[in-house]
This record gives structure tokens, C-alpha cells and sequence, in this order.
């Protein structure tokens, strides 16, 4: 049985963990959310009465999996009965790829499009559509149990997106292509008609445990109660999330109530709460607290409770003046206050405004680095191969990252086995000895992996050009990272090509950090640096739910921070041709004594 010391854990932490029911948790932020699902998953793995019995974890990123299965290994708990990913990654892996022949679609193979393609191959079937004026970004859609749901509120548009999204699904369907969305259809689709796939998989997990839950949709959640219905008690569901935290509504994300819940799962579902704030000073969190759409519970407890925090709103600074202004709050943090330049975040709603302002504040502080996720040459696409790969050729083979890339390792092996190649001499030492042995020297970053690709494969005495499907994502794979890195460099961020950028990648950020407001969840840091929050931004003019919206991007933001906060509601940015900007209306509204900085 896994114990722990007292220390480890709160009493409602503790509580969580021990709970030998279903459990429905409400989470605030900086609440050791993320500790709390380690022990929980630590404590039920030990529990386990055979080698048969698994416990899923569904997380919203891959990399909150990777951070949760080593932190689980850290604790001395065997993870081998341990499944943990993404939704998709568990509907492919658990339902489609096992079950996928019983569906019509997928009963011939199939591959699953990365968003390069999926973007150029809508950007195409738009062309006819250019009078209506229909672009790719129109044709965003989510599915429901009932069909796919179109994001685009202009409805004098959706006659004509139709269309396009008509001819989209039939030429995946006739090239056996699948996107993300798809994924959750299709794996709906079958475990809806297919009943004896959910009771095997209640039959073989014990828990699922689901993070994030404010950001599940409700085919997602169809999908899990199935399983969980399925299992008649013998499954237990663990959810946590903030339903504060809810950014994702556009996309079909919403927190589902604790009643809907039950019923759907049919489950004796009980609830709890996380209220303690270890992250952020008291005036930090009294701050986000004006933006508790769910006014749910939240105490200041951490080390930083007292910190004399900086919190500023600046809604007079010109848009043209901003950088100098952000260069000087940033010198004024690290320089007066001693804040470490990592502990630093820039935020933005879009990631056109980042590009233009990181290339700004690059010359103004060529001293700094900055790093972001949206500042990479290519996408964190983990369900191709290539990609997977790639973070064996870009990673150092330090005593620190052992564990990891022997990870790594065994999914390249299990890839390839699924593909046809022939592997059984390999094990993943050999494997991460074959990756160590190479040495490149290449300056430019695409080259150097063309170059890592074919002498590893050379090595193993793979023609991997032969195996349609590694063929198919080999493609994809660099056709996408040529695109990210064109327009990457035509937005001004210098050296995005070179091995030097693709090696931070996979590494700890070493710089400011600039990131979207989507980006940055789940992520803290000792000063954010917010700006762009204007009405048609913050929220987004497209957004339906309006100033709920606005109050729950607010309250992410806000809640990022440890230290310091610095909030810019810039003055003079254009919206047409004659109009500007105005401050977020829930942001203008607010009262609270903000700093002088």
C-alpha cells in the first residue's frame, strides 16, 4: 500500500486521495491539484488486485501526462498498469485501432491527419468559396453525440461551410483519413453501437480518472460514461477541474454539473473541493477572485500569501508605446525585484499580437531570451511517428532525461511494430544507443533531422520508405514544420530554422516566456504580463458567451500569477477602418486599488 508523510498532503488533499468512492472534485487554482492526482493515482495503482487490472488517466495534454507518469515514478510506484494520455490518444489506442474494423469507415485502415493538413486541404475546397468570402478558419466544427456543430456564428455563412465541410469528410473518407474530431465520432460511434467494448474496458479498468474536466465536451463525457455505466459501480471515476476555468466553450468544452454527472454515469458520485491557494500572494488571488464566475472557494495559504504583490491596469499607454512599456516592467521585476527572467510570462489573446511584440522587445532587451509554445518549427503532433522520434534526435542523453527517452524509446518500438517493420532484435536500450551514437553537424534544424532520420533507420536496416504509413507522416511531418517555420520567420522570429531553436524544444524554458491565454493554463509564474485585453479580443467578437467569457479569461490569467501581475488595455489599436479598441468591459468594470509601478 502507498503511504505518505503528513506533510505531503492537506487534509483535503488527503481526503481526495483516500476516498474510496467516485469522486467529483472541485479545484481551485494553485490548489496542488496536480500533487493531489499523483498520490490519488499512486494510491490506486498500489491498491491493484492483479496484473489484469489497469487505471486510465485522461489528461488535456500530453505534456501534463508525461509530468503526472514521472512524478508518479518518483515516488517509487511501478507505472506499468498505468494508462495516461489524451482522450484521443486513448479513443485510438483503447477503441479505434482495436475495435475499428466493426465501423465502415475505418474498417480499411485509416490515418489520422495532422492540423497542417487538415488546414491546407480546407484552404482548397474554400477556393470556389471566395465571393461568400469562407475560409478555413470559418469551418471550425466539434461533434456532439448528434453530429458535428459548426463554430462559425455567422449563419448567413453556413449554407456555403456546408458544403465545404461535405467535400471535406469525402475525401478524408476516401483517402481512409481521419482528423481530431473524428477520432471522438468515430470511437462514439462504436461504443454506442457496439455495447461489449465498454463492458471489456470496465472489465479492465479499475478507475478512470479524468483532469480538466471543465474543458471536456459532451461527446467525451458520452464516451467515459459509457465505459463507467458499463462497469455497474465496478469502475470508479476520479474528476477534478475548475469550472472558473472553462476557456474552452467555442470548442464545445464545458464543466459539466455534478447531477448531469450521475446520471450519465450512473454512478453514486460524491464531491469535494480543493480551496487552498498555495501559489499566489493573498492580493493576488483577492484580485482573480472579481472574476469567480462560480464563486467557488479559495484561501490564500502559501509561502507567497504575504508577498507585497504589484497588481496594475493600464488602459491609457498606446499601442505603439507598449513594448517600451512592457520592456520597462520587465527590467523593473527582474532588475529592482529580482525576479529570474523563466519566472516571467508575456500573455496575449492571439499569437499574432506575441509574434510582433517578442520581435519588438528582442531588440529592445537583446539581453533576454524568450521562449513559447507557439514558437516552435514544428507541431507537438504526438500521434506521428516523426515527431516522437524527434525527441530522441534533439535530446541530450543526460542521467536526468534516462527515464523519459527509455519511455520514448518503447513507444518508437511499438509504432513501428504497428506499421509492419520488423523489430524483435531491438530492445529500447539498443534503440537509445543507436540514437546516441549519432553525431550531425548541421546548423539548420530540418536538415539535421533528415539527416538524424535516415542514418538512424540506415542503422537499424529499415527502409522505412517503404511503409506507406511512415511514408505518409515522414511527409506530413515536414511539410507542416516548413509551413510553421515560413510563416514563423515572415512574422520576424529570427533563427526559428536553426538546430540551436529546435534543440530548446524539449528542454525547460530558459527565458520569458510568451504564450496565448489558452497556452498558459495549467502554468504558473512568479509575473504575468497581460495586454491585448480589449473588447473583440478578450472576449473574442465571435464568442457567444460574451462577459462570462471575459471573467473566466480574466480569472486564468490572473490566477497564473505568484508575485506580480501587469494588466494593459492598450489605447489606439485599430478595429477597422474607423473605429479602436476599447478596454474588456468585465476588466474596465472592476474595482480594486491597483498599483503604481
Amino acid at each position: 500500500m502507498f503511504t505518505w508523510n503528513e506533510k505531503d498532503l492537506n487534509a483535503e488533499q488527503a481526503e481526495a486521495v483516500r476516498f474510496p468512492g467516485s469522486l467529483f472534485l472541485v479545484a481551485c487554482p494553485g490548489s496542488g491539484k496536480t500533487r493531489t492526482l499523483t498520490y490519488k493515482l499512486a494510491y490506486v495503482l498500489s491498491q491493484l488486485n492483479t496484473t489484469r487490472e489497469f487505471v486510465a488517466a485522461i489528461t488535456y495534454t500530453h505534456r501534463a501526462a508525461d509530468e503526472i507518469r514521472e512524478r508518479i515514478e518518483d515516488l517509487g510506484v511501478d507505472t506499468a498498469q498505468l494508462w495516461i494520455g489524451t482522450i484521443h490518444s486513448f479513443c485510438l489506442e483503447w477503441i479505434l485501432k482495436p475495435y475499428g474494423i466493426y465501423e465502415t469507415e475505418l474498417a480499411h485502415g485509416f490515418r489520422v491527419i495532422d492540423m497542417h493538413e487538415r488546414e491546407k486541404l480546407l484552404e482548397r475546397l474554400c477556393e470556389p468559396y471566395s465571393a461568400a468570402r469562407v475560409t478555413f478558419w470559418d469551418c471550425d466544427y466539434y461533434f456532439t453525440k448528434d453530429g458535428y456543430v459548426l463554430g462559425c456564428p455567422d449563419g448567413r455563412k453556413h449554407e456555403v461551410i456546408q458544403q465545404v465541410l461535405s467535400a471535406y469528410f469525402g475525401e478524408l473518407a476516401a483517402n481512409h483519413q481521419i482528423d481530431f474530431e473524428l477520432i471522438l465520432w468515430h470511437a462514439y460511434q462504436l461504443v454506442a453501437k457496439n455495447p461489449p467494448i465498454s463492458d471489456l474496458l470496465s472489465k479492465i479498468f479499475k478507475v478512470i480518472l479524468v483532469d480538466e474536466y471543465q474543458d471536456t465536451k459532451e461527446i467525451q463525457y458520452a464516451i467515459i460514461a459509457s465505459i463507467l455505466r458499463a462497469g455497474r459501480g465496478s469502475t470508479l471515476l476520479f474528476m477534478v477541474g475548475d469550472p472558473n476555468q472553462a476557456i474552452y466553450g467555442s470548442l464545445g468544452g464545458y464543466p459539466i454539473a455534478l447531477d448531469e454527472l450521475r446520471t450519465l454515469s450512473g454512478l453514486a458520485i460524491e464531491s469535494g473541493s480543493l480551496s487552498r491557494n498555495y501559489r499566489s500572494s493573498a492580493r493576488i488571488v483577492s484580485y482573480f477572485g472579481n472574476f469567480n464566475v462560480h464563486h467557488t472557494a479559495i484561501e490564500a495559504v502559501g509561502s507567497e500569501r504575504n508577498y507585497p504583490s504589484l497588481v496594475s491596469f493600464n488602459h491609457t499607454v498606446n499601442h505603439e508605446a507598449l513594448a517600451d512599456e512592457i520592456a520597462r516592467l520587465v527590467r523593473h521585476n527582474v532588475e529592482t525585484l529580482g525576479i529570474s527572467p523563466h519566472e516571467i510570462c508575456i500573455l496575449a489573446p492571439q499569437w499574432v499580437h506575441l509574434a510582433t511584440m517578442t520581435r519588438r522587445l528582442t531588440v529592445r532587451m537583446p539581453e533576454y531570451e524568450f521562449d513559447g509554445p507557439g514558437m516552435v518549427p514544428f507541431a507537438r503532433d504526438i500521434e506521428n511517428f516523426w515527431y516522437r522520434l524527434a525527441r530522441l534526435a534533439l535530446t541530450d542523453p543526460s542521467p536526468t532525461m534516462y527515464t523519459r527517452r527509455l519511455r520514448w524509446a518503447g513507444e518508437i518500438l511499438n509504432d513501428l511494430k504497428d506499421m509492419g517493420a520488423t523489430t524483435g532484435y531491438l530492445s529500447r536500450k539498443l534503440l537509445l544507443r543507436e540514437c546516441n551514437v549519432i553525431s550531425i553537424a548541421e546548423s539548420m534544424g530540418l536538415t539535421y533531422l533528415r539527416r538524424f532520420f535516415d542514418e538512424l533507420f540506415a542503422r537499424l536496416r529499415v527502409p522505412f520508405h517503404e511503409f506507406a504509413q511512415l511514408e505518409d507522416h515522414y511527409k506530413a511531418f515536414f511539410s507542416s514544420s516548413e509551413s510553421r517555420i515560413s510563416r514563423l520567420e515572415s512574422e520576424g522570429v529570427d533563427g526559428i530554422g536553426s538546430i540551436d531553436f529546435f534543440r530548446k524544444i524539449f528542454q525547460n524554458r530558459s527565458g520569458i516566456t510568451v504564450s496565448t491565454i489558452h497556452g498558459v493554463k495549467g502554468a504558473e509564474f512568479d509575473v504575468v504580463i497581460a495586454y491585448a485585453l480589449l473588447e473583440g479580443m478578450v472576449p473574442h467578437f465571435n464568442d457567444r458567451d460574451g462577459d462570462v467569457s471575459a471573467q473566466k479569461m480574466l480569472y486564468v490569467v490572473g490566477s497564473r500569477a505568484r508575485k506580480n501581475l501587469h494588466l494593459f488595455s492598450e489605447a489606439g489599436r485599430r478595429r477597422g477602418r474607423y473605429d479602436v479598441y476599447e478596454p474588456t468591459n468585465r476588466l474596465a468594470a472592476c474595482q480594486f486599488a491597483y498599483s503604481a509601478v
